[in-house]
């Protein structure tokens, strides 16, 4: 169990935090690929994320899976639906240690900047023909000015 104290921690005194969530099926995004190719793949994911999911075997649509489901938690958490983000401005890297960050590009990273998105934290997982994340953003609120 969290405590108040570790929360604060985490996210300082006049922060926010945003959550978003999704899942998504692995068997879909693979027909999607059977079915549409590069069109599909090219529209949704970077070079980067296309890369390291042909680097395993056998396992490309459960990594791309998991991967779309971390940019619609991304989508869900800064409220990006009506906003015009292409999906590969949502990039999800993994790291040498194996953990995954979120990293914006383009649109998604000017507004995430205009609502003071500090960190981005993303937790990835699949079973089965499901793919899924939770998606953490932390954002620096305005500072308010006290009223007399």
């Amino acid at each position: 169990m969290t405590t108040q104290t570790e929360l604060e921690a985490w996210a300082p005194e006049g922060a926010g935090v945003r959550l978003g969530f999704d899942l998504a099926r692995t068997s879909g995004i693979a027909e999607s690929i059977r079915l549409f190719g590069r069109r599909f793949t090219d529209r949704l994911f970077t070079a980067r994320e296309l890369d390291y999911a042909l680097a395993g075997n056998g396992v490309c649509a459960e990594r791309l899976a998991a991967r779309f489901a971390a940019k619609e938690a991304v989508i869900k958490a800064l409220q990006l639906s009506e906003a015009g983000v292409a999906f590969t401005d949502i990039e999800v890297v993994k790291r040498a240690d194996g953990a995954c960050t979120i990293a914006l590009h383009g649109e998604a990273r000017r507004i995430a900047d205009r609502m003071g998105v500090q960190r981005i934290l993303v937790s990835l997982s699949h079973d089965g023909d499901c793919a899924g994340a939770v998606v953490h953003a932390l954002l620096q609120q305005p500072e308010t000015t006290p009223h007399e």
